[in-house]
């Protein structure tokens, strides 16, 4: 997935879970616990990516760190 479709999908479960919140649903803890953990888990992917795009593009920029 692209760091776009990434930061997308998180933002699709940081709806979910304020809508879980208005409905009552954060008192299941099975749910709350999958959604924040699927939550973490594309953090962790959105940040890696990230991190991966933006050594891509420096080095497009300045080539390869020599020494």
């Amino acid at each position: 997935m692209s760091t776009y479709e990434l930061r997308q999908h998180l933002d699709n479960l940081r709806t979910e879970r304020a809508y879980a919140q208005a409905i009552g649903l954060d008192h299941n803890d099975v749910y709350m616990n999958h959604l924040e953990g699927e939550y973490e888990a594309y953090t962790h992917a959105y940040v890696g990516a990230a991190v991966t795009e933006l050594a891509t593009f420096r080095g497009q920029l300045f080539g390869r760190p020599q020494g």
